[in-house]
């Protein structure tokens, strides 16, 4: 039986991924079968659209094998087409629906590489709160912005989708 906070921290990375899916949908639409897009950069020193979409992914999948007992596996960064864009989201989407675990194992302590010889040695809570879920949103944001300034007709609502369940007129 899955935990409450391990649910919610599941749930969370399957809306936003719906997000990221439907951001990555309107801007096919808006472009047509020009995929260029998956180029654009903010500045020149930043990583394009379509890398933004693996780093993005990179997070809830990193959870889910996390939550399997295996290792962080980050995705090919070199995102150039749409099929591999949306296949990165499914796939990742698929990993999240399989976590089946309890909220003990928030207390475990995991050592998480980041290259160059350096690690960070965090709880797994640290670890979701600290460190998944803050590049999670990151890198969302910034495909977002990328998609803004490429012009592709999307606002706050398209970003706060997670909230339209709950919107109501009176």
């Amino acid at each position: 039986m899955q935990s409450q906070s391990i649910n919610l921290i599941q749930t969370l990375f399957q809306s936003r991924l719906a997000t990221l899916e439907h951001l990555l949908k309107t801007a096919q639409t808006h472009c047509g079968d020009n995929e260029s897009f998956l180029q654009q950069r903010i500045v020149a020193d930043m990583l394009p659209f379509g890398t933004q979409i693996a780093f993005t992914c990179n997070q809830p999948r990193n959870f889910a094998l996390w939550c399997e007992g295996k290792p962080a596996d980050n995705l090919d960064p070199d995102v150039t087409s749409l099929i591999q864009a949306y296949e990165h989201i499914a796939k990742t989407q698929d990993l999240l629906v399989g976590i089946d675990i309890e909220d003990e194992k928030l207390t475990d302590v995991s050592r998480i590489d980041l290259g160059e010889s350096l690690y960070l040695e965090l709880s797994g809570s640290a670890y979701v709160h600290e460190f998944l879920i803050p590049n999670f949103y990151f890198h969302l944001v910034t495909a977002y912005d990328i998609l803004r300034m490429a012009g592709v007709p999307i606002g706050k609502k398209d970003y706060m989708m997670h909230l339209v369940p709950f919107v109501k007129k009176g």
